[in-house]
């Protein structure tokens, strides 16, 4: 380690304690992931440096984010995997071959990770040091925030070092340490360490003054004259001053072949070279001199001595000096291997329009947005329109520039670009209803959307309608927005039997609607291709779990060969949703576990409401508040947010607690925004609680919404839940034994046991409690089966007032375990191995070992062949 990285670690020792802790648990296979944030010059690059040093019989991989290159994807990455290549074979090295472009394909997120964690997996302990994080390209964050949640059982080890002000980033849920400022004591020992010495006390006072403890700024300010007059510039800001001062003493072919270097951002030697020979550098002189300055060192790659050092240079420069290095640089780019970044650097040497260029640029577009970077897409269109001479392909580019920054997420430039449409333009308006959605507008986003479809014609209008429900429900605030749909709809020629659909809903109801809706799911009207959301929404009006469950089989195949997690996980949701329906809990535990898993590898919230829909169904008291708290506070945010789904559940749970006037309150709150499935389900929750708390009319109007709903279905699921809500309503004992006999030949098993439950209580209140018996006893049986605690608890209470005592579930030697390390002991369970597990949930196998061992503790075993036994019998 040299002096001057020696001195900036002064005053860290804390810092240096938790790096080098983090390289005593990676030996022992305990790795993890750190984000060292501070202003330029807080002493990040030194403590890479130091954890470099320290690193003794680990492989060292190193890569940077780079200013030049944040739009390009997977380049960061590329830097630190290019090296380990060669051990990787098979579907891994395939996943990374597309996501550098060597091969062709879609990239895949979820794989690129796993082949990543696959390399650093595989030999001796590993450190990955990023510096420049702040410029690491979003396709590249993303694989690494994925590395980071994934290294527990890993000796592995990531450091990143990013610059503040820090914009937000997939790296913030890392764990991070902030680098502050030097106290006094610290700071005069620095600067009295430097190798330039202060002597004039006034001088060093105004320097200990305004470096405000940065530790680069007492190392090098010095450097550039003590005496010098006080600047009011930032700290950095005069940091990269004084670099440019040490570049400006170089001669101009020194100068120059910095500025390449700063532009080059690979920092690769052959490519600088070539690029200097281009623009007539004596090379072999202009190193020497470029080197003794101490801003730039060579070995595998360029190296500069501080990441301000490599902006400053290149600031420095004029911009007819800059324009001519990329030009150079362009030149020296292979146009077959590289053909993007050269692409890049002739677009950053352009000096105007260029049709031709920008022609050039679109392509590169195309070409990474089938690598998944979206990002570079945005840029490289964004670039591409403001080269552009033609009106024509200038807006068909900005437009198309404009929903490429908007799925990246660069919400305000996706809206900023959109400023130079005119108001009328139906396509821009279309993009500025989905960036109000993305922003939390809810009025706003609909309305532009079907302001769009008004002036679109046939199919493309029907479509944009569409749309503005499908977003909504995307972001789960569809109420309003289905009224609003429908009174557009009534004045387009409906084409489509989902639209026709929608508008008989509400203006004759579903006896009406449902053949069309039957239509639907039987025929070529595609409605689950475009809008999957929907098509869940509209499957859920039929109360047929058949029809549900090949909406949710398509879902899970199409999500599957498109490589398209948010349909993934929209079947696996509604997988989850279904298997609560028919009560196979343990089913709906795996979707939600492999959901929840896709949902973390790709750094984002879960979808919250089949955990919900699960908790309510299974009495799970705390877990249904929590959510419920949860999506409150969502709502102060985005209005409307799984709020039905929360009420809902409320009316399930309390229900099933005997807490009637609460789950009345609760499903009055279900049923009253008229949304799409969930204020039907709610209907018999309503009709229950009504009863219960003696509020017979309002049981009444439930009831006859309720069968309005259900009878034109014609399954035996919304015949038998109409039969018992009938029967607690008029107390006729012949719609309890309909519905018992309806609900006996459906899956829909909890309602089959709430049905004899219902009964049951009906036949006690009645006095005839032998009857009573038979009807809760298998009420509880199948209640207690199916994981129904709540409604089981009801049942054993009411078979106690009868005179005979329930049996009581006896603790299962599974209940301790979480939603994740259950699925992971049913697939072990069933033979897979935990290579096979660890794909299946984005996991590295030596992480799911750890939670097999977790789960044996818990189970009190010690072998997967015993884990069998205990999931055969549970």
């Amino acid at each position: 380690m040299d002096a001057l990285t020696s001195a900036s670690l002064l005053g860290r020792d804390d810092e240096i304690r938790c790096l080098d802790g983090m390289l005593t648990a990676a030996r022992d296979g305990r790795g993890g992931a750190l984000v060292l944030r501070g202003e330029a010059g807080m002493g990040k690059s030194a403590l890479l440096g130091h954890v470099r040093e320290s690193a003794a019989g680990f492989r060292v991989l190193e890569a940077s984010g780079s200013e030049f290159e944040t739009e390009l994807p997977f380049a960061a990455l590329h830097q630190l995997c290019v090296p380990l290549m060669d051990s990787l074979s098979g579907p891994h090295r395939e996943a990374l071959e597309v996501a550098f472009g060597l091969a062709s394909g879609k990239p895949d997120v979820l794989r690129i990770g796993m082949a990543t964690l696959e390399l650093l997996g595989g030999g001796g302990p590993v450190l990955c040091l990023l510096d420049d994080a702040h410029w690491l390209d979003e396709a590249s964050a993303q694989v690494f925030a994925f590395l980071g949640r994934r290294l527990a059982s890993e000796p592995a080890v990531l450091v990143f070092a990013a610059r503040r002000p820090w914009a937000r980033s997939r790296l913030d849920e890392l764990p991070g340490l902030e680098l502050r400022g030097l106290d006094d004591a610290e700071a005069r020992a620095l600067l009295a360490s430097g190798p330039a010495a202060v002597v004039d006390d006034k001088v060093r006072e105004r320097l200990l003054a305004e470096a405000r403890g940065n530790p680069l700024a007492l190392l090098e300010l010095p450097k550039a004259g003590g005496f010098a007059l006080p600047d009011v510039a930032s700290v950095p800001n005069r940091i990269e001053r004084s670099f440019q001062e040490r570049a400006g003493r170089l001669p101009a072919d020194a100068r120059l072949l910095l500025t390449v270097a700063g532009a080059e951002p690979t920092g690769e030697p052959q490519l600088l070279w070539a690029a200097a020979a281009e623009l007539g550098i004596d090379v072999a002189s202009a190193w020497v001199e470029a080197e003794a300055s101490g801003l730039v060192s060579i070995s595998a790659r360029v190296r500069f001595c501080h990441p301000l050092a490599r902006s400053a240079v290149y600031l420095a420069a004029s911009p007819a000096q800059r324009q001519a290095v990329h030009l150079a640089l362009a030149s020296a780019t292979d146009p077959l291997t590289d053909p993007d970044r050269r692409v890049w650097h002739r677009a950053q040497a352009g000096t105007g329009p260029d049709d031709s260029l920008a022609a050039e640029l679109e392509r590169s577009a195309d070409r990474a947005r089938s690598r998944g970077g979206v990002a570079a897409a945005a840029a490289f269109l964004e670039r591409a329109a403001a080269l552009s001479l033609s009106a024509g392909p200038r807006a068909a580019r900005t437009l198309a520039a404009a929903q490429a920054k908007l799925d990246a997420g660069a919400v305000d430039v996706a809206a900023e670009l959109l400023t130079t449409f005119p108001a009328d333009d139906p396509r821009a308006d279309l993009l500025r209803g989905r960036i109000a959605f993305v922003r939390n507008k809810t009025n706003d986003g609909p309305s532009f959307v079907l302001s769009a479809a008004r002036r679109m014609t046939g199919a493309a209008a029907r479509d944009g309608v569409l749309d503005a429900l499908e977003i909504a429900l995307a972001f789960g605030r569809p109420s309003g927005v289905l009224d609003a749909v429908v009174r557009e709809a009534r004045g387009l020629d409906r084409g489509s039997d989902a639209l026709e659909a929608l508008v008989l809903l509400a203006d004759e109801g579903h006896e009406a609607a449902v053949p069309l809706l039957q239509r639907v799911f039987s025929g070529d009207d595609q409605v689950w291709t475009r809008h999957p959301a929907l098509a869940t929404m509209l499957a859920g009006e039929l109360w047929d779990t058949e029809v549900h469950s090949s909406v949710t089989g398509w879902l899970m195949k199409t999500g599957q060969q498109a490589g398209s997690p948010f349909v993934l996980r929209l079947g696996l949701a509604q997988r989850a949703v279904g298997a609560v329906i028919t009560g196979e809990f343990g089913k709906a535990v795996s979707a939600i576990a492999e959901e929840e898993a896709i949902a973390d590898a790709l750094g984002m919230p879960p979808l919250r409401y089949s955990r919900l829909h699960l908790a309510a169904f299974r009495g799970q008291e705390q877990e249904v508040l929590a959510e419920t708290e949860h999506s409150l506070r969502e709502a102060s945010r985005r209005a409307g947010c799984l709020i039905a789904n929360t009420h809902w559940a409320s009316a399930v749970l309390h229900n099933g607690l005997g807490d009637y006037p609460v789950a009345l309150a609760a499903a009055r709150e279900a049923v009253a925004p008229g949304d799409l499935y969930l204020a039907g389900m709610a209907l018999p929750e309503l009709i229950e609680a009504a009863v219960r708390c003696g509020e017979t009319a309002v049981a009444a109007e439930a009831l006859e919404d309720l069968v309005s709903r259900t009878s034109p279905c014609e399954t035996s699921w919304a015949a038998g839940v109409a039969a018992y809500s009938h029967a607690l309503v008029t107390g006729e004992e012949e719609s309890f034994v309909t519905a018992l006999r309806q609900l006996g030949s459906s899956t829909a098993r909890p309602h089959l046991a709430r049905a004899h439950l219902v009964y049951g209580e009906w036949l006690r209140r009645a006095g005839r409690r032998v009857d009573a018996r038979t009807q809760l006893r298998t009420a509880h049986d199948l209640l207690s089966s199916i994981g129904m605690e709540a409604f089981a608890a009801r049942a054993a209470l009411e078979l106690q007032a009868t005179g005979e005592v329930a049996r009581s579930r006896s603790a299962q030697a599974t209940d301790e375990l979480t939603m994740q390390e259950t699925h992971i002991a049913r697939l072990v369970a069933t033979g897979a191995t935990s290579k096979e597990v660890a794909a299946r949930l984005f996991l590295s196998p030596r992480t799911v070992d750890a939670h097999l061992r977790n789960i044996f503790r818990k189970v009190g075993i010690n072998s997967r062949r015993q884990l069998r036994d205990v999931f055969s019998s549970a």
